[in-house]
């Protein structure tokens, strides 16, 4: 198994050095250079597997010889044993429509992203460790919320690894902020940042974008352009198709509804999908931050400039740039883009670099691109999508509160059941009871408390005889206290300069 990267310049890599390296030296995000199969009789071999012995088999399509099947195994089994459910990823319903929740929230910090980066962390030490002593790693990530925590928890008191969180100064929530900033090991360092996530997003990728920098630090990164993220999370669609079967559903065709920020979370069902998992349909669901929404409607990729990144209720998804769509569009372009007669499939690799550097020019330049009609017709084919206000949200996070039985949505879960709502009809006209509609649903709602309890209070003040939450109410009790401890973080200025300055003061340091 070999990768290249989405823009051309870099090719044959294995999966040990894609996976340290993160981004490609060219700029680019690294994909597989032809999908694995998957073997035959999979659907009845997976179907009584745990999680870990999944993500295994999954995870091993992928590797290529840079890692044995037993280490493969050791690596899930220690990276899942920090959940607290043995399903790690539950299915459970939502309402009596047929409609249900893929929870992702049960790993160490509450959020999805633990399911990657527990397992980004573990595989950042093995790596290192196996190359010997001297060798390190300084990783170095953006965060909107739930990444930076997850990173932490993942990569904390690991060895040979330090680790840089950029977040946006008062852009994230109070518990997310309090679970990255806690964390006192040494060899983990917040930096809170004046500006938006794209701001920290675009510091992460100048920073990779400086040879000498990268090289004499041995950047490594945790956003989910690393392409082990993305891989990791390929396991949850598999899992939630076994978890259908197991209540019965015959051959199900599931639609997958996704709340999209970044675009990682549906870029991996949709590797799921081209593996060969029978996927209905895959949903994109966005809140105000509508660039992928916009897209699909219009086929013009557009930076809201005017407007700028907007604070909504769902911070998490608070993106003007998606970073992952660059994957998708890379297979976009070669399949829609390039001209037919152009038949050697090297070449025709190299012609959709070409067309996605080109892509990504316009972006920096220009702030948009467009794509031809046919590739907004087979985008269209691969993906609905729907948009989600903020009063949508809290109306949607109050419905479910107050539905018999209750269930507590937080505000980005609520954006993607508002969507499913939105596409009952669509999702009704696939037809048959083999199509289920599965919500993932992304944190864990004292992650947000401030929204839910908002949303909660409005609906408890329009039932009489209702009692509104409480915050201490809806904490699990790993958060209990949290806000009190004491933390640590850096304040730096919005420039890449700034922040490299700040890693080479904490190497010399150290």
């Amino acid at each position: 198994m070999k990768y290249r990267s989405t823009r051309g310049q870099v090719s044959g890599q294995g999966f040990e050095s894609v996976v340290l390296e993160g981004l490609a030296g060219d700029g680019g995000l690294y994909i597989p250079e032809q999908l694995p199969a998957l073997p035959d009789g999979w659907q009845e071999a997976w179907a009584g597997l745990s999680f870990a012995e999944l993500a295994t088999e999954i995870m091993a399509l992928f590797v290529g010889d840079d890692l044995t099947r037993a280490e493969v195994a050791e690596l899930a089994a220690r990276s899942y044993s920090t959940f607290d459910t043995r399903e790690v990823t539950p299915l459970v319903p939502l309402g009596g429509d047929g409609t249900y929740v893929l929870e992702l929230f049960h790993g160490p910090t509450f959020a999805f992203k633990d399911v990657a980066l527990q397992f980004l962390g573990n595989l950042f030490e093995f790596f290192l460790q196996r190359r010997g002593a001297g060798h390190r790693l300084t990783v170095v990530g953006a965060t909107s919320g739930d990444t930076g925590s997850a990173a932490i928890y993942g990569l904390r008191g690991k060895a040979g690894v330090s680790v840089f969180i950029l977040h946006p100064r008062g852009r994230v929530s109070p518990i997310q902020e309090a679970q990255m900033t806690t964390v006192l090991d040494a060899n983990v360092h917040n930096v809170a940042i004046d500006g938006t996530f794209d701001d920290c997003q675009d510091i992460v990728k100048q920073l990779f974008g400086r040879p000498d920098f990268k090289r004499r630090h041995a950047l490594g990164a945790i956003n989910s352009i690393n392409w082990a993220r993305i891989l990791a999370q390929i396991t949850y669609y598999f899992y939630a198709y076994f978890a259908l079967v197991r209540r019965g559903i015959a051959a199900p065709r599931p639609v997958f509804v996704v709340p999209s920020g970044n675009f990682g979370d549906v870029l991996a069902g949709h590797y799921a999908r081209a593996l060969g998992l029978p996927v209905a349909r895959l949903a994109i669901a966005t809140n105000a931050n509508d660039i992928l929404d916009r897209f699909l409607r219009s086929g013009s990729y557009a930076k809201n400039a005017d407007a700028g990144v907007l604070a909504t209720p769902s911070p998490a998804m608070d993106i003007l740039v998606s970073s992952n769509f660059e994957r998708y569009l890379w297979y976009l372009a070669r399949d829609h883009e390039v001209p037919p007669a152009v038949a050697d499939p090297a070449e025709r690799a190299r012609a959709a670099s070409a067309t996605v550097a080109q892509w990504m020019d316009r972006l920096r330049t220009h702030g948009s691109f467009a794509v031809s009609p046919a590739a907004l017709a087979a985008a269209r084919r691969d993906f609905w999508s729907g948009r989600c206000s903020d009063d949508q949200t809290y109306a949607a996070i109050a419905k479910y509160h107050a539905a018999r039985p209750p269930y507590l949505l937080d505000p980005h879960t609520a954006v993607g059941v508002h969507v499913a709502e939105a596409l009952r009809p669509e999702i009704a006209a696939l037809g048959g009871p083999a199509v289920q509609t599965v919500c993932l649903s992304t944190a864990h709602p004292a992650k947000f408390a401030e929204a839910v309890l908002k949303a909660t209070a409005a609906a408890a003040a329009a039932a009489p005889g209702a009692q509104p939450l409480d915050f201490e109410s809806i904490l699990p009790p790993a958060l209990v206290g949290l806000l009190g401890k004491p933390r640590r973080c850096a304040e730096c200025a919005n420039s890449a300069d700034a922040v490299a300055q700040l890693i080479e003061q904490q190497a010399a340091d150290h």
